[in-house]
């Protein structure tokens, strides 16, 4: 939705403090009205998220562990100005018998457009205007980030696996790899492709998150297209990292070896 922003990008709530804080700032040159509900999603392999109602599958639908359930927040409507911005407050009620873990949903701003907005089928279709019944479509556009409640200790451990490198047809190449997680909590940060003497790393892409639902992520990188041609050379080496961006900023994650073949 490219009126609007949220920030932050996550939020992350932990037994230190159950409230937070998330900024909706409309960029647009008018004002706006929007929806503020929280809603449960569920990521594919290949990081995808859908609604988890959507999900056939009853023992897939039960490996997400949501926090709609006991998730607070205030305002749930607002009317924002040009460039201007609100803070909507977010509070965690966990219930005293909830098993230690991490839960999650997600806080979710809808457009609600205009009354008078939008464009009747026969008017986009160039018809006159007639005394019968019309049917008008409007969109409504939404967009979301996660709220991810922690209760007690959590576990992660991250791995790689299937690294493949691979020519894209007129484009630079691309590095494939599947992240692997276990444990209570999911995985969140940056995998960076560096090697020996590069200034700069190989590829790199920001943000990945593994959600607890999933074992294991496909991710796929993009080889940077000024790469040096000795460090795509056949035997040059690779380091993969995976570097945390959320409980601990910085830490090595995951990290491997890979030989270009």
């Amino acid at each position: 939705m490219g009126d609007i922003n949220l920030f932050p990008k996550r939020v992350v709530i932990d037994d230190r403090t159950r409230i937070a804080s998330v900024g909706l700032y409309n960029r647009a040159a008018a004002s706006g009205e929007y929806e503020i509900t929280v809603s449960d999603m569920v990521m594919q392999r290949d990081g995808r998220l859908v609604e988890l109602a959507s999900l056939q599958d009853a023992a897939a639908r039960d490996a997400v562990h949501t926090a709609s359930g006991f998730l607070r927040w205030s305002p749930r409507h607002v009317t924002l100005p040009a460039s201007e911005a609100q803070m909507v407050r977010i509070m965690a009620r966990v219930p005293p018998d909830l098993p230690p873990g991490e839960y999650r949903s997600h806080f979710t701003v809808v457009s609600v457009p205009p009354e008078t907005g939008g464009t009747s089928i026969d008017e986009a279709a160039g018809a006159e205007k007639s005394d019968g019944i019309g049917v008008r479509i409007v969109p409504r556009f939404g967009i979301s980030i996660p709220v991810i409640v922690r209760v007690g200790e959590t576990t992660l451990s991250a791995g790689f696996k299937d690294m493949k490198l691979t020519a894209q047809p007129g484009g630079p190449s691309a590095f494939s790899l599947t992240i692997t997680r276990e444990g209570t909590r999911s995985a969140f940060g940056d995998v960076t492709i560096t090697a020996p003497g590069a200034k700069r790393p190989i590829a790199e892409i920001k943000g990945i998150g593994v959600y607890t639902e999933i074992a294991e992520r496909a991710v796929q990188v993009l080889i940077d297209p000024a790469t040096e041609a000795r460090f795509l050379a056949k035997g040059a080496r690779w380091t993969v990292s995976y570097v945390d961006d959320d409980m601990s900023p910085g830490k090595v994650l995951a990290r491997q070896e890979f030989v270009v073949p």
